[in-house]
C-alpha cells in the first residue's frame, strides 16, 4: 500500500506553492496535506477525515499532491547534486546557479548539466588539449579569414594535429559541442521538433510475414502531437521485436537546408555572405544538427513520446480497473461458480452466503464425454442442497457452452429459482496458484480454486479481486511496455481508493483485503486475522488495539473503514471513533439512545451540523457524520443486475447485420469499448459509434461492467471481429465512418486522415475496403483475454 511518509523530507514552501498553483487552490491547503502525507497519513484517510486541515482537498486533489510532490522533489534532489556537482568543477557563477536554481523541469535541469556532466573524454576536449580552441573562436568570430590559413599555424606534430585539415577538423568539435550544449538552444529545438516533428515507421527487410500484426505501420507517419498512447505503444513494440524501423522526423522532408540549422546559425551569428569563413562555419552548424543536435533530441523526444504514452495508458487501466473493483455486488447469496472446459471438465464451487466454499465437484457435460444430463442432475443436487441462488460463469474456454448448461438446469428445474451470470475470470488462474490461495484453500486442487474465485468475485468482486495483483486482472493496455514503478504505483492507489471507499467487515474479510485498508500493512492483517481466528469476532473497534503491531497511528488511520457490526452502531458506520463524542450530543440533543438516532431520517435532519461544530470537528465533518448516521455502512457501489444474452445466439455465425442485443461491457480503450455479447468474441463500439455527438473519452459514455443494448453492424467472420454502436438507429454495414485515429497510409501534414470504415475488434487491423487500412490496434496488449476474445491477438502470442 501506499507509503507516504516515504516520499521524503526535502523542505520547499516554492514545492508547495508551485504544486497549489496546479492544482488552483490555495497553499496552506497544499501545505496542510503535505505535512498529513509527510506524518503518514494515507490519502483516504485525509480527504475523508480530515477535511477541514486540507480545506476539502478531495482524493483525487490528494493524489495529484502525492505525485507532483514525489516529482518535485525528486527535482530538487537532482538540482543539489548539479549545484554540488559544478560547485567542485570550480565552474559555478552566479548567473550558471540562478539558471539552476531556476529549472522548473528536470528536462530543462539537465540541459543546463549537460555542459559540466562528467563525461568520457570527447574529441573537443582532445582538440581544447591540443590548444585549438582559440582557433574555433577566431574562426567563429571572424569569418573573413580563410579557414585553411588560419589553422595552419596550429600544426603540432607533437600534439597530434598533423596538418591545417586535422586543426580544421578539432575546431570543428569544439563549436560542434558548443552548439549542441547551448540549453536555451536545445531547449527551443526540442519544443519547435515536438511540434512539427512526426514519428515514422517502416517495416524491415524480410519481416513483412513474421510481423503481419504490425502491418498497418508498415508505411506509417504521423505528428508527433496526434499520436495516440496506443500507436506510440505498438510501433515502440514492434521496434522491440524487430519488425519495424522508427525514425523521428524533425518536420516533413525538403531538398532545402533543414530550418533548424538556420535556427543553429541565428543563435550564434553564423550567416553566408561569401566571406572565406563563412561555409566552413555553415558546414559546421549542419554536422553539429545531423551528429549531435538531432540525435539529441530524437532521445529527448523518444522519451516524451514514451512518457506520455505510459502516462495514458496507466490513467486507462486505473479507470478500468476502478470500474471492475466498483461493479455492482450480488451479495451475500449462495452461488455456484462454473469454470468451464472441454477436455478436463467443467469445475464446480459452491460457495455460501459467506463465500466459504461448501461443495466442490468436476463435471463433465461438453465434447469428448458429452455427459451432459448427468452434469444437470449434479448441478440441481447441489443447488438444492445449498440453497444456491446464482450460478456464476466463467467466461473463458466453453463458456457458451456451459451457459446453455445453466440454461438447460433452470428451465429443467424452475423450482430452484436460479439466476445465471456470465463473470469474467481474467486472474482467476493467477489466484488458483497463488501462496494466498494455497493458504486459503490448502487441501483444494488448484483446478477447482478458480470456481472458488469466480464464485465469490460474483457475491463481492472487490473482495475477491484484491487477492490478485492488479496488473492480472486484465483491463489495460501494454502492461508489460509500461514502467513497473508507475503502473504499480496508480493501480495500488486505485484499489486503496475503492477499498477504503466501500469499507470493509473486519470479521469476514481476507488479509489481502485487509492489507489495502488505510494504515495497515501485510504483516498488520496477518495479525488481525490471527487474532480474529484465536480470539473469535471482533465486538468493537476498540479491540483492535489488542492486535499485535497496531499501535495508536494505525488505528487512527483504519478505524474508520473498518465495519463491526456489534454491539455499537456507529462501529458498522463510516463515523470515524474519534468523532463518537459528537454522536454522543445528538443523541443528548434529541433524547434518544444511539441505536435510535442511527436511521431516523426525521430527527437527523431537524439537527442543525453548526450546532455541533467545535474546536475539532469542523462544518464539514459533522455534516459526514450526518449523512452517514442517515444510512450507515451505505455502499456506494450500484446495485446488482445482470445481462440476458440472446438465446440462439452461441457464436459469431449466429450474428448478422442488425441485430440488437444485450451485452455486458467489458473493457474500455482510448478508441472504443469492448462488448460481451456471448459469442466467445467480444465486439468493438468504436468511439464514433457511441453516441450522435462527439465523444472525447469512451468512458464519458460507457464503464466496464456497464449493461447495454448494441446493434450489430457487420460481422467478419474468417477474422472474428465483430462491429457494433449504441446508436440503435444506424444502419448496419454502414460505411464511411471514421476509424481509430490512424492510418496504415503515410499521413501529410496538414491533410486530413483517410476516411476509414467502421472496423470490427480494436480500431480494425489489416485492409478496410476501398484499399484503406484502418486504425492499427494496439498488438499484444495487456487486454490480451479481450483481445484474443475479439480475435485480434496473434493466437502463437500468449504473454499477459
Amino acid at each position: 500500500m501506499t507509503t507516504p511518509g516515504s516520499i521524503g523530507s526535502i523542505s520547499a514552501v516554492s514545492i508547495e506553492g508551485r504544486i497549489a498553483e496546479e492544482l488552483g487552490v490555495r497553499e496552506r491547503q497544499v501545505r496542510a496535506a503535505v505535512e498529513l502525507l509527510d506524518g503518514g497519513s494515507t490519502v483516504p484517510f485525509i480527504a475523508r477525515y480530515r477535511k477541514e486541515a486540507t480545506e476539502m482537498l478531495d482524493d483525487a486533489q490528494l493524489r495529484t499532491v502525492e505525485e507532483r510532490l514525489r516529482y518535485l522533489r525528486e527535482l530538487e534532489e537532482r538540482r543539489t547534486a548539479i549545484l554540488e556537482s559544478v560547485r567542485e568543477q570550480g565552474k559555478l557563477t552566479e548567473e550558471l546557479e540562478a539558471s539552476i536554481r531556476g529549472a522548473e523541469t528536470k528536462a530543462r535541469l539537465e540541459d543546463i548539466y549537460l555542459p559540466y556532466k562528467p563525461k568520457r573524454r570527447t574529441k573537443a576536449q582532445i582538440a581544447r588539449e591540443a590548444g585549438l580552441e582559440p582557433l574555433a573562436e577566431g574562426l567563429l568570430g571572424d569569418p573573413g579569414v580563410e579557414p585553411l590559413a588560419a589553422a595552419a599555424a596550429f600544426v603540432d606534430a607533437d600534439k597530434g594535429v598533423a596538418d591545417p585539415q586535422a586543426a580544421l577538423d578539432g575546431a570543428r568539435a569544439i563549436l560542434t559541442e558548443r552548439f549542441s550544449e547551448d540549453a536555451d538552444l536545445i531547449g527551443e529545438l526540442r519544443e519547435r521538433m515536438w511540434v512539427r516533428g512526426r514519428l515514422a515507421a517502416k517495416v524491415r527487410d524480410g519481416k513483412e510475414e513474421a510481423g503481419a500484426k504490425f502491418s498497418d505501420y508498415f508505411d506509417f507517419a504521423e505528428p508527433f502531437t496526434d499520436l495516440p498512447s496506443h500507436r506510440i505503444l505498438a510501433m515502440l513494440r514492434g521496434e522491440k521485436e524487430e519488425v519495424l524501423d522508427l525514425v523521428l522526423e524533425p518536420e516533413e522532408q525538403t531538398d532545402g537546408p533543414s530550418s533548424y540549422e538556420g535556427i543553429v546559425a541565428h543563435k550564434f551569428g553564423i550567416t553566408d555572405r561569401g566571406r572565406p569563413g563563412d561555409k566552413w562555419l555553415k558546414d559546421t552548424v549542419r554536422w553539429a544538427w545531423r551528429t549531435r543536435i538531432l540525435v539529441h533530441l530524437g532521445i529527448d523526444l523518444r522519451l516524451r513520446l514514451r512518457t506520455a504514452a505510459e502516462d495514458e495508458a496507466v490513467r486507462v487501466f486505473a479507470a478500468n480497473l476502478r470500474d471492475l473493483l466498483l461493479a455492482a455486488p450480488a451479495g451475500t447469496r449462495a452461488t455456484l461458480g462454473l469454470d468451464p472446459g472441454f477436455r478436463t471438465g467443467v469445475k464446480v464451487a459452491v460457495v455460501d452466503a459467506t463465500g466459504k466454499v461448501v461443495a466442490t465437484d468436476v463435471i463433465h457435460p461438453h465434447v469428448p464425454a458429452n455427459r451432459w444430463d448427468e452434469a444437470i442432475a449434479k448441478l440441481a443436487r447441489l443447488a438444492k442442497e445449498h440453497a444456491v441462488e446464482l450460478v456464476a460463469i466463467g467466461n473463458g474456454t466453453a463458456s457458451r457452452e456451459t451457459d446453455k448448461l445453466a440454461g438447460e438446469l433452470i428451465t429443467k428445474h424452475p423450482e430452484l429459482k436460479l439466476t445465471k451470470v456470465m463473470v469474467s475470470e481474467a486472474g482467476a488462474s493467477v489466484y488458483s496458484a497463488s501462496a494466498f490461495a494455497s493458504q486459503e484453500l490448502p487441501d483444494m486442487d488448484v483446478s477447482l480454486r478458480g470456481a472458488v474465485s469466480i464464485a465469490r468475485r460474483l457475491q463481492d468482486p472487490l473482495a475477491e479481486l484484491v487477492k490478485i495483483d492488479p496488473k492480472s486482472i486484465g483491463v489495460g493496455q501494454y502492461q508489460h511496455d509500461l514502467s513497473e514503478v508507475k503502473l504499480s504505483r496508480s493501480l495500488d492507489a486505485v484499489v486503496e481508493d475503492c477499498v477504503n471507499g466501500v469499507g470493509v467487515d473486519v470479521n469476514t474479510a481476507s488479509a489481502p483485503l485487509l492489507a489495502r485498508v488505510s494504515g495497515i500493512t501485510s504483516g498488520l492483517a496477518e495479525n488481525i486475522v490471527a487474532h480474529r481466528d484465536q480470539n473469535g469476532p471482533f465486538k468493537a473497534r476498540g479491540e483492535l488495539k489488542k492486535v499485535a503491531r497496531l499501535g495508536p497511528k494505525a488505528y487512527e488511520q483504519c478505524a474508520g473503514f473498518l465495519r463491526i457490526r456489534g454491539d455499537d452502531p456507529l462501529d458498522a458506520s463510516s463515523v470515524h471513533p474519534e468523532a463518537y463524542p459528537v454522536v454522543r450530543r445528538m443523541v443528548k440533543t434529541t433524547g434518544q439512545d444511539v441505536a435510535s438516532l442511527v436511521g431516523n431520517t426525521g430527527v437527523l435532519r431537524s439537527l442543525k451540523p453548526q450546532d455541533f461544530v467545535d474546536e475539532t470537528f469542523g462544518l464539514p465533518t459533522v455534516t459526514d457524520i450526518l449523512k452517514e448516521l442517515e444510512k450507515p455502512g451505505r455502499d456506494p457501489r450500484p446495485a446488482f443486475k445482470t445481462a440476458a444474452f440472446k438465446e440462439g445466439v452461441e457464436k459469431i455465425s449466429d450474428l448478422s447485420s442488425g441485430m440488437i442485443l444485450e451485452g455486458v461491457v467489458t473493457n474500455v480503450a482510448a478508441f472504443g469499448a469492448f462488448v460481451d455479447v456471448g459469442v466467445h468474441q467480444d465486439g468493438l463500439v468504436h468511439v464514433s459509434a457511441m453516441s450522435k455527438t462527439f465523444v472525447k473519452d469512451p468512458r464519458d459514455v460507457v464503464k466496464p461492467g456497464d449493461i447495454v443494448k448494441v446493434k450489430v453492424l457487420d460481422v467478419d467472420i474468417p477474422r472474428k471481429r465483430i462491429s457494433l454502436t449504441l446508436r440503435l438507429e444506424d444502419e448496419a454495414a454502414q460505411q464511411g465512418q471514421q476509424g481509430g485515429g490512424g492510418s496504415g497510409e503515410r499521413r501529410q501534414r496538414g491533410g486530413r486522415p483517410p476516411q476509414q470504415r467502421q472496423g470490427g475488434g480494436r480500431g480494425g487491423q489489416g485492409g478496410g475496403r476501398g484499399g484503406q487500412r484502418q486504425a492499427p490496434p494496439p498488438a499484444n496488449s495487456a487486454m490480451a483475454d479481450a483481445l484474443r476474445r475479439a480475435g485480434l491477438a496473434d493466437p502463437k502470442d500468449g504473454r499477459r
